[in-house]
């Protein structure tokens, strides 16, 4: 097969591949505590966030209070409004790119892929550490230099609670749609080079 047309179908492939990502969860935190052996669960999708249980949220916002971290509002999260059109777009954009077959379009969409996953992470990061730094001063339970940010990725105690942080299938359908746009522009850029 023409290295052009292999291209082609992988870019086509990756870009249908990211609209999976809106039906599954991107990223997992699992909380487990002696008063909730069976361990409450926070699902963060592009859209929306969402307990293993109906209940988990609002028991995980329980906790919060006393502790003084902030609840989880899902509604007041800027990002669940954005990212779900900043996915559209990327989806359009690398179908067009495959119709197109240009290698300069195709390297920029590889390249502003990478470039929105990277700020995704960071953004998840900063929230994370704003969500476990910014306290209540008034919260009934407070510990002088006690920090509540969860792990990025991992696993981490903190009280008598652990804390596990780890990709969701969502965050893995998008590696993957991401290594096919890779492949992609490889191929594009090899033919370029190798006339």
């Amino acid at each position: 097969m023409d290295s052009d047309v292999m291209s082609k179908k992988l870019l086509f492939a990756s870009s249908l591949l990211l609209a999976a990502v809106y039906f599954f969860p991107m990223w997992n935190i699992l909380l487990t505590a002696p008063q909730y052996p069976e361990g409450l669960e926070i699902h963060i999708w592009v859209n929306k966030i969402t307990g293993g249980k109906p209940t988990d949220i609002q028991n995980i916002n329980i906790l919060n209070h006393y502790i003084g971290m902030a609840p989880i509002k899902p509604d007041t999260i800027p990002e669940l409004k954005i990212i779900p059109y900043i996915l559209g777009f990327m989806i359009i954009l690398g179908l067009t790119a495959s119709f197109v077959g240009s290698r300069l379009f195709d390297t920029i969409w590889f390249g502003l892929l990478v470039f929105l996953g990277g700020a995704g992470l960071v953004d998840f990061y900063r929230w994370e550490y704003n969500y476990g730094h910014h306290l209540n001063p008034y919260a009934p339970i407070k510990i002088s230099g006690m920090s509540y940010q969860p792990p990025f990725i991992g696993m981490e105690h903190l009280m008598n609670i652990t804390a596990f942080s780890y990709p969701a299938p969502g965050a893995w359908i998008a590696i993957f749609a991401g290594l096919l746009g890779f492949l992609a522009v490889v191929m594009d850029v090899k033919k370029w080079f190798f006339k």
